[in-house]
This record gives structure tokens, sequence and C-alpha cells, in this order.
């Protein structure tokens, strides 16, 4: 029978800071469970303490550090943006999903910016766009990362200003309609929504605004920490969102899905399953019991139906449940969205998580530089 002790033990075993512990569990290498006695506190499982406790012992040369904390196992970054506990993410120590059910993008962007006024995406940085899309995006803040001023020796409510005209242009970009309402509304007069359909898409980019030390949000970081402008720390944290295996995940899923509609959900899960293909869009290595994301703004509408019985019949034969990647495809392909929106709508979201990021960054007095394990041949001239 398994063992539990406290956090206050399991970080004296570990050596280690309490938010250390929550990365261990975020990342699924250490079990928690509410504490019986308090369902305030947690329990953290004995044996797991044990495996982290012998293998950090194993060594701490040098390189082997080094490697560590860049891939994960152990966090290099501290960070009050967000966290995990009990399967589910939390902005500054709020659940996002609950967060989701009535905030605004704006709402959120203060409470992670830890802004002391109301956060106000109307500004505009530029005028209007050809096409919208991803292309116009990343040209717009191309050109503002190349003529745009360090963070350094600027005051936060500068920066914050500044945030805001970054993330409005942003969403311009990606075909908001220009206008003085929540970024929700102007998304959906852009794409000639409705108004419930404005309010699943202020859902979704609720849920999409932070999760942690992502990829993009360690570069986000980096660039940070060098002084680069806020236009340049967003650009460098979109352009590593875009990649299909992190913020354009959708964008295989809406591939998936296209496959289904043409060829039917059996004939396309029998494909995937017999080869051993994985499936776009479903697992995710933080949520082993469902993606609450997912389920939160899936339970919101209806899918078409042959992408639904396709979900239903991947859960039941895989036992993986959907992420946030298939709820977004299922909305776009639902109310018949831009090709892009899945994307634009992360990337919007997210912008605001990665200028949080970035923002917290600038607290830290440091650039950030790992060091590489050189694994070549030895200098020429010099014995190995």
């Amino acid at each position: 029978m398994a063992s539990w002790i406290s956090m206050d033990e399991a970080c004296r075993r570990l050596g280690v800071q309490p938010q250390t512990v929550y990365a261990y569990v975020s990342r699924g290498k250490l079990e928690v469970m509410p504490d019986p006695a308090d369902s305030r506190r947690s329990l953290y499982r004995t044996e797991d303490v044990a495996g982290l406790a012998k293998r950090k012992q194993a060594g701490r040369k040098h390189e082997t550090l080094a490697t560590n904390t860049l891939f994960g196992a152990e966090p290099s970054i501290p960070t009050a943006l967000t966290t995990f506990s009990r399967g589910r993410p939390y902005y500054r120590g709020q659940d996002a999903v609950s967060l989701a059910r009535s905030a605004s993008l704006e709402e959120v962007a203060q409470l992670l910016w830890a802004g002391e006024q109301a956060v106000d995406f109307c500004c505009a940085l530029t005028g209007p766009l050809e096409k919208p899309g991803r292309a116009s995006a990343f040209t717009l803040l191309g050109g503002l990362a190349a003529s745009s001023h360090s963070t350094r020796g600027r005051l936060t409510r500068v920066l914050h200003a500044e945030g805001q005209a970054l993330v409005g242009a942003l969403a311009n970009a990606f075909g908001a309609k220009p206008g003085q309402q929540p970024l929700h509304l102007r998304f959906a007069k852009g794409w000639k929504q409705t108004a419930p359909v404005a309010d699943l898409l202020r859902t979704a980019m609720v849920l999409l605004v932070d999760h942690e030390l992502t990829s993009s949000a360690f570069v986000a970081r980096i660039a940070a920490s060098t002084g680069a402008s806020l236009p340049a720390c967003l650009l460098a944290g979109l352009t590593t969102l875009s990649g299909p295996l992190h913020g354009d995940a959708s964008g295989r899923v809406q591939a998936l899905f296209s496959e289904v509609e043409r060829l039917g959900e059996d004939a396309v899960l029998a494909h995937y399953l017999s080869t051993g293909l994985p499936l776009a869009g479903f697992g995710h290595h933080i949520y082993p019991d469902g993606d609450p994301r997912a389920a939160a703004l899936l339970a919101l509408f209806e899918p078409p139906q042959v992408i639904a019985r396709f979900i239903q019949k991947v859960a039941a034969l895989t036992g993986l449940q959907p992420n946030i990647d298939v709820a977004l495809a299922a909305l776009v392909a639902h109310h018949k969205l831009p090709a892009d929106a899945a994307f634009g709508l992360f990337a919007t979201a997210r912008s605001v998580g990665l200028l949080a990021h970035s923002l917290e960054q600038l607290g830290v007095a440091q650039v950030i530089r790992p060091r590489g394990r050189y694994v070549g041949l030895p200098p020429q001239g010099v014995l190995a």
C-alpha cells in the first residue's frame, strides 16, 4: 500500500522548494492526492519522492546539471504565473477553467500582468491590413521588433501600455474587427459570427492564455533577459509557438479531421491504429486523466457528428482523451471559422502569457545563458 507525506517533508527529502515539487507533479513525476484531514493541503507519494531523491544523488556534475535543467528534470526558472494542481491549470492561484466561465481575456491579462489598471486591447499600432492571417501578424511584429525600444530603464506601466497595444494589433492582424469592444467580440465581428459564438471564443482564449514554462514562454524569457524590446520578445515566443508540435498542433488536428470527413471515422481510425501512427490532439503528458481545458470547451457546443463520433471512438479504443487542440479544431469546424482561426486565437491569447513571462523575467537581472555539452571532434591540435 502506498504511503504519503506532506509538502514540507517532500521538500526536505528532495532538498528543493515547493515550486519544484509542483513542477514534478505537473510533469507526471510525482503523484499527489488531497490530504483527508485538510482539503486545502496535498500529500505526495513517498515512493515517488524516494525515486526522485535517488536520481538527484546519482550525479551533480556541471554538464549533467545543465542538461537536466534545460530538458525538464528540474525547473530552472521560478515563476508566479501558472502552475498545475490536481490535474488543472491555475493562473496566479486561480483555477483557469473556472475563470474561463466568465472572465474576459482583458481581465485575465490584468491578473497575469499584475496590472493596477484595467487592460484595454483597443489601441491599434497599425492601420488596416490587406489580408488577415499569420503572415500579416508576423510581418507586423517583425517591423515593430526592428524599430522598438529596449525594455530596460522603462516603467512597468509604460510596458503594460505597450503590451496592450501589441495584443490589440496582433488580434487585428488575425482578423479581429478594430473597435472599442473586448477582443472576443471583435473577433466574432471580424469573422461574422453571433454573440453565442463570441462567448465560445472568449472561453477558448482564456483557457489558452498560459501553460507554465512552455517552449515559447522559455524563448520569450530568453529574449527578455537580454533587454530585447517587447515586440521582439513576443515575436520570439510566437515563432516558437507556430511549430506543429506546439501552438499549431490544432493544424495537425484539422488535417486529421479532414481525413475523417472524407473517409469516415472508422476507416481513419483503423488506419492509424493498424500502423501505430499517433493521433494528433489526443492525450497530454500533464493531464493523464484528460485535459480539463478541452473538456470545458467541448461541453459548450456540439462538434460535427462525424467528428464527435471520431472523438468518442478514439477515447474508447485508445483510452486517450482529447486535448485543447482537438477542442479548438472542432470549434473551427463547427462554426466554419477561417482556416487559420485556430492558430489566430491561440497566438492572440498566448501573447498575453508570453508578455507576462517577459515582464516577469525583467525582474531578474541576469541573462539566460545555458551551457552546451560539446560532443564533437576534439579541437585541432588538442589531444583527446
